[in-house]
């Protein structure tokens, strides 16, 4: 939400930031002079006439909106106002609104239309206005274009010379892929102008050569980097046989990266500087901002907004650096001495510690680097954006992240579930909810974490080891085809091993497996034995295992069985080994125990199971009503019947009473036979305890329950009319602070609550989703018929979940949600009890609304 308290920065297509925000009465100034700068073109396709000054009654009214019934957004850049949108509603509590925009001649081109329209529309349907009219001259192409590439349904007329546009702003899947679509190319070319700069400036070396900013540069000069490398110092020539300038402007060479290594407190003339240079980015090494206490957060807010203001990124601060192996780039702006060899793995580390223990070990295993990005505090610059710019990068395959936080969890899930369609990502992220957000509350436990990635299609890991184990693998190997793996090695102790692996890690070893060749077989018959189990059509990947066979045991000592290893590599399938003698080859990934080489399998294996699984989709579903349940939400809490019932969720009433007369007046209502429950809480469903009595079938017998029930659980009780029995489920909505909204799952008792037998799935949730959460809980064979049951309708529990993953999306306010039980029968289900946890109004929720830095 853009407020007048609360601008915000904005991507451009071609990569660059502006900042957005309301009008205020003092821009007045600030719009004269950009009406001056007008071409004569712009300004009577705006205004329909020449138009050569702005009368002071119009720029008045122009300034002064209500930021409700009028409203006017305006577009700075490097400071000055170059572009203004407004809309004005067509009369008091009108649904429509006129809207318009125009952009200076300079700025055109650049995508400020359609940013300014997706603001307008934003504020406009929080005001209550549907639909959108404008008026434009057939001569004014570009904004036609604008309303027409949005993905409204736009309605035309010609009349008098103009054209008269008329659409319904509401969001629709159309124009949430045109949004997000142009969202992915603005980040992806932010970060390109980066990763590919025509020349770096370097800030903070020294003349000695120590420090920082001194390896910096030379890691630059040495690493191949071909544009020019320009050293900014306030006195010296020459900088590590460089020439040196006070200001990059003075080099005279097209700057388009700025790296810093200075002191925080002159941070500022930096950006300054660099931007007067022309920089598109910034790389801030420095540390002392956010990392250093709130003094230095202050600090790192103030860089962000002057280098946003000037049209600049920022990578950082308190970061390792950026690095680039392209042969017509070889950039290496970072601290490592020395990058690994060119490849095809991009990787992202948040921490710069991380981020070089990442590069060495990469370096040591042959994993090739296309870029690098370390994001240090992440003030700007996220893995979000890297994934963007991965996406679409010729020369990336696989993309492995270090992440510990989320700045935005849901679009982090959703860029994975897109991406990782076409290009795996692994990432090592902590299982473990962050203390101070949330971590002590209900939600989901550290296996379901790892099931939440799963979902997004993200190959979660635990160490920087297994992280290069998988990336390895992934880099070098094709996905395997099924999980059935033949085990074949020269020992019997390691094949078990390995056998005992694949178990333990959900793969199945292959009829026929392991075969063990025995310490005494030789390197043609090793390799026979992996050239026949590679052709085994009942094998889709091998875990090669050798041992040093004992003195006297070979008569061939110098045979080289590792040489058996690339013929196997003929039949696409992926081969992983554990050769304790001798050097396994390129192309072969090599790990030190066979627990290891089986776990970077199994973790492939299922992100390949993944890929062949349905994408699945959201469907349409009827009886929803957002709206109405906007208005249960009140200011003071929430209708949970009307909330759910919004969302076609239908609860079963139940009336509370504080007496036997009222018990008993309440049945007489409902209709006998009904159940009485204590009112608390934790102990509606706790028929174990005797909370709950079932089949009272007159009013003596609802007396006589209440009268035993209110002696030990107090005077209040609900009454509600029975329903058929069922299998009793517990669905759940909680905002979980690394994913967002999650839907949770799992059968209802004291065993599975004590258990923790929760299934979990993010927001949004498709019908594939839906599906896989009911029989995710380890009890869930109980739904599909247990010992004679009748299997319960699992379709309608997956629309139930479904329903209840529309409204997290939809309601941002909803922050928890619980139904319990919910009873789950072969004709349908009952939903007995509700329970809604509502926050304030504010803010809209991350990854919603319109694009935003």
């Amino acid at each position: 939400m853009t407020t007048v308290d609360q601008p915000v920065d904005v991507l451009l297509s071609d990569g660059s930031t502006v900042g957005l925000r309301p009008i205020r009465p003092e821009d007045a100034s600030g719009i004269v002079a950009m009406h001056a700068r007008f071409s004569e073109r712009t300004r009577y396709l705006r205004y329909f006439s020449p138009y050569p000054r702005i009368p002071e009654r119009d720029l008045n009214r122009f300034v002064h909106v209500d930021h409700r019934d009028r409203e006017a957004f305006v577009v700075l850049a490097a400071g000055r106002i170059v572009a203004v949108g407004r809309y004005e509603r067509l009369g008091p509590q009108a649904p429509e609104a006129e809207v318009a925009f125009v952009v200076e001649d300079a700025h055109q081109g650049r995508g400020i239309g359609s940013v300014l329209l997706e603001h307008l529309a934003d504020a406009a349907r929080r005001a209550g206005i549907v639909r959108f009219v404008a008026e434009v001259l057939p001569a004014n192409g570009a904004m036609l274009r604008v309303f027409a590439d949005f993905g409204y349904q736009v309605q035309r007329q010609y009349a008098d010379g103009v054209v008269h546009l008329s659409f319904p702003i509401a969001p629709t899947e159309a124009t949430l892929a045109v949004q997000r679509g142009r969202e992915h190319r603005t980040e992806a070319r932010s970060i390109a102008r980066l990763l590919a700069p025509r020349g770096v400036a370097v800030y903070g070396a020294s003349a000695t050569g120590q420090g920082v900013g001194a390896a910096l540069l030379g890691h630059l000069r040495d690493g191949g980097y071909p544009g020019p490398v320009v050293p900014v110092h306030p006195s010296a020539a020459t900088v590590a046989g460089l020439p040196a300038y006070p200001s990059a402007v003075d080099a005279g060479h097209p700057i388009d990266l700025a790296v810093v290594a200075v002191a925080p407190e002159a941070v500022g003339s930096v950006v300054a500087d660099a931007a007067a240079a022309g920089a598109h980015g910034l790389v801030v090494i420095s540390a002392g901002f956010a990392e250093a206490g709130a003094a230095g957060a202050a600090a790192q807010r103030a860089l962000v907004r002057a280098a946003h203001a000037a049209g600049m990124r920022v990578v950082g601060p308190n970061c390792l650096g950026v690095a680039n192996t392209a042969a017509q780039v070889r950039l290496n702006a970072t601290l490592a001495p020395a990058l690994p060899a060119p490849g095809r793995v991009g990787i992202f580390s948040q921490s710069g510690a991380f981020g070089v223990a990442l590069l060495a070990e990469a370096a040591r295993r042959g994993l090739g680097l296309s870029s690098f990005v370390s994001a240090g505090n992440r003030a700007d610059v996220s893995g979000n954006d890297l994934l963007q710019y991965w996406q679409d990068d010729p020369g990336t395959d696989v993309i492995m992240l270090y992440l510990e936080t989320f700045g935005n969890p849901r679009k982090f899930a959703r860029l994975a579930r897109r991406i990782g369609r076409d290009k795996p990502v692994v990432a090592l992220a902590s299982p473990a909810r962050p203390p101070g957000l949330g971590g002590d509350a209900p939600g989901p436990d550290a296996v379901a974490v790892s099931a939440l990635f799963a979902q997004s299609g993200v190959i979660r890991v635990d160490t920087v080891a297994e992280l290069l184990d998988v990336g390895v693998l992934l880099a070098h190997q094709p996905r395997p085809a099924g999980r059935r793996v033949a085990v074949v090695g020269n020992s019997s102790a390691l094949t078990g091993l390995a056998a005992t692996a694949c178990a333990a890690q959900g793969l199945t070893v292959a009829a026929g497996y392991p075969s063990d060749v025995g310490p005494r077989a030789g390197a043609a018959e090793f390799a026979a034995a992996l050239g026949a189990a590679a052709a085994d059509d009942g094998v889709d990947a091998l875990v090669a295992v050798f041992a040093p066979p004992l003195p006297g045991q070979l008569t061939d000592t110098e045979a080289d069985f590792a040489a058996a290893l690339p013929g196997a590599l003929d039949a696409g399938k992926p081969v992983v080994a554990t050769f304790l003698a001798g050097r396994v080859p390129a192309g072969v990934p090599a790990y030190p125990s066979v627990e290891e080489a089986v776990r970077a399998l199994a973790r492939v294996a299922a992100y390949a199971d993944w890929l062949r699984r349905p994408a699945g989709a959201l469907p349409e579903l009827p009886r929803i009503d957002p709206a109405a349940a906007s208005a249960a939400l009140r200011a003071d809490g929430a209708d949970p019947a009307g909330l759910l019932g919004a969302y076609g969720i239908d609860v079963v009433p139940s009336v509370r009473a504080g007496s036997a007369d009222e018990a008993v007046a309440a049945a007489g209502a409902l209709g006998c036979p009904v159940a009485l429950k204590a009112a608390a809480p934790g102990l509606r469903h706790r028929l174990d305890l005797g909370a709950v009595r079932l089949d009272l079938a007159d009013a003596a017998a609802v007396r006589r329950a209440y009268a035993e029930m209110s002696a030990v659980f107090g005077a209040d009780v609900l009454v509600q009319a029975m329903v058929p029995p069922g299998v009793p489920c517990v669905v759940e909505l909680v905002e979980d602070p690394a994913f967002g909204p999650v839907v949770g799952f799992g059968l209802g008792g004291v065993a599975t609550e004590l258990l923790g037998d929760r299934a979990w799935r993010a927001v949004p949730l498709t019908d594939a989703d839906a599906a896989e959460l009911v029989d995710a809980p380890r009890a869930a064979p109980l739904l599909h018929g247990h010992r004679g049951a009748a299997p319960v309708d699992r379709a309608a529990l997956a629309e139930l979940l479904l329903r209840v993953g529309r409204l997290a999306d939809e309601q941002p306010r909803v922050r928890s949600l619980t139904l319990n039980p919910v009873l789950a029968r072969p004709d349908g289900i009952s939903v007995l009890h509700a329970t809604v946890g509502v926050g304030a109004a504010g803010a809209p929720r991350p990854d919603t609304g319109p694009r935003r830095l």
